[in-house]
Formats: C-alpha cells, structure tokens, sequence
C-alpha cells in the first residue's frame, strides 16, 4: 500500500488497527486547520484589557503624585517657605530624607500592611525620590526606584524619571509647571499576570499653580502615549486622543474627562485591532464608554 486513504470503503475493509490511524490522522488534520484559523484571526480587544491598562496607569499617576509631593515638600524645607504646606500622603507612610551637598533623597515607607491615599489607592512598600537640591534650576529631573512596592497588589518594579520645567503649551498659555515622564517599568497584578510598559506621560498643571506647595486644589492636563506588552506578548499602543483631566479635588484616581486611542496587534505585530475609550464629561466617577468595531458600551473603571 503506497498511502492511506480514508474513505468509507477503505474503512469497511480495514482492520481495526488501520482504522485507529486513519482516526488519528483525520483528528489532527481538522485539529491542525482549527489552529491556523485561530491563529489568523484578527486580535481582539476587550474591556478586560482596557480596565487592566487603565489600572496601570493609576499606578503611574500615583508615584507621579508622591515624587511631586515629596519634591514640593524638600522644596518648602529648603527655602523656608511660610506658605501652606500641605502633604498628599497618609499619616501612616513615613518619610527618611538623607542630603548630601549637591542632591536630596526621600524614602517614603508605606509599610508591609499599607497605606491608603486619598483617592482610595493603598500603597505598600517603599518609594525612593532623588533629585538635586538646587531649586532655582529651570528644568528639575527626579529619578524615582521601588523597593518591594505595591499599587493595590500590584507589584511595581523598573525605572522612572521625572523632568520638570514651567513653560507655556498649546494647552495653556500662561507658564505653568509642566512634567514629563519616562517611565520603563513592570506591573505584576495579584494573580500573577506580568505586564511591561513603556512611554511617554506628560502632565500639565494647569490649575492650582499658584499654591505648588498644596497638591489637593491641582488641575491636571495629561497627553502622551505608551506600549503595554500583555502577558501572552500582545502589544497594547495607547496614545492620547484629547488630553485627559485629572481633578485631585474629586478624591478618586480616574480621569474626568478625555479619550485615548488604542492599537491591538499580536506578538509578531501581525494581526490588529483598534479602540477608543472615552472618559467622560467631567463628573468624578469611575465611569468610560468604550468603543470598539463600531459598538459602545459603558464600563466600570477599576483600582
């Protein structure tokens, strides 16, 4: 017999052992042309990926927050200044500053058990904020490390930069302290799932300026643009469709207002999918409608 063939005939022929193969050779052809058609489809977006890579970005709203605060707290010290003073953080979280000539570290302790900020987010572990002690400098760069840190049982780990300047933007003409961040980090969530980020945020601090040493009136206009790889190695591109608006004042860490874009593609960068998310209209709410292929739907944003 030079091949196997599977027909009805052949099969009423066969011996029962003949009959196994041919079983298993037609069980894994079809197994075979399943998997091709599952591997060319189109990759999908879900609400789950958008309400993970919202989460992310709570995380790296926060530590922004904390190394601003923490500056403008070295700053009011530095100077004497006899404004008011007022820190965002919890009176749990403890605060180690070491100077030397030049520069000033901050090691904010929000212990093994955690300690809650005032929009609801509980940290744990350490935040390390370095920058120099010369504030008269036009642009300021702090450098930001973690030592077993948590954002809501999320592990944060890598590296993040802070530059900051006062300039005028296309978003508000009067000089107003802008701050851009680097960020190349990780995001374990408590389930093990592994997410890797970098990018680009650029937060504008258009209202509140005139009291920089209270962060709890601030405004804030974001913009910019990140790649998230997802733990099967998907790629998720989100970039800033109209800036988003952040109010300190409605003590919850979602933006009131805004929209991004968002580009799906498998891990060979193949197949894509595109999306858009809306944030509302300025209520403070953990509320956005998603929009994908066409379709809207509402969803609950998540801590």
């Amino acid at each position: 017999m030079d091949s196997l063939t599977c027909t009805t005939q052949n099969l009423i022929n066969m011996k029962p052992k003949i009959i196994l193969v041919c079983v298993l050779m037609t069980i894994a052809f079809f197994a075979s042309c399943s998997s091709n058609e599952s591997i060319q489809e189109p990759t999908a977006i879900t609400s789950d990926d958008i309400i993970a890579d919202a989460d992310i970005d709570g995380a790296v709203d926060d530590v922004s927050n904390v190394a601003e605060d923490q500056y403008a707290m070295q700053q009011s010290v530095t100077l004497k200044t006899t404004q008011n003073v007022k820190s965002i953080l919890p009176a749990c979280a403890t605060v180690t500053i070491v100077l030397t000539t030049d520069n000033f570290t901050r090691t904010i302790d929000f212990g093994t058990e955690g300690c809650t900020l005032p929009n609801g987010n509980v940290l744990k572990g350490k935040i390390i904020v370095s920058a120099s002690r010369n504030f008269s400098e036009l642009t300021k760069t702090m450098t930001i490390s973690f030592v077993n840190f948590y954002h809501n049982k999320k592990l944060i780990e890598g590296t993040r930069t802070i530059s900051s300047t006062v300039k005028s933007t296309d978003l508000l003409a009067t000089a107003h302290p802008v701050f851009t961040n680097s960020i190349d980090m990780s995001v374990t969530f408590a389930d093990g799932r592994k997410y890797s980020r970098k990018g680009t945020r650029v937060r504008e601090l258009v209202e509140g300026i005139d009291t920089k040493f209270v962060l709890e009136d601030n405004v804030y206009l974001v913009w910019g643009y990140h790649i998230t790889t997802f733990p099967n190695g998907s790629k998720f591109t989100a970039t800033i469709k109209t800036p988003l608006r952040f109010v300190m004042a409605c003590k919850q860490p979602f933006p009131v207002s805004g929209t991004k874009n968002f580009l799906k593609t498998d891990k060979d960068g193949l197949n894509k999918q595109e999306g858009l998310i809306d944030f509302g209209k300025g209520d403070c709410d953990d509320l956005a409608t998603i929009t994908i292929n066409g379709l809207t739907k509402e969803i609950h944003l998540k801590k």
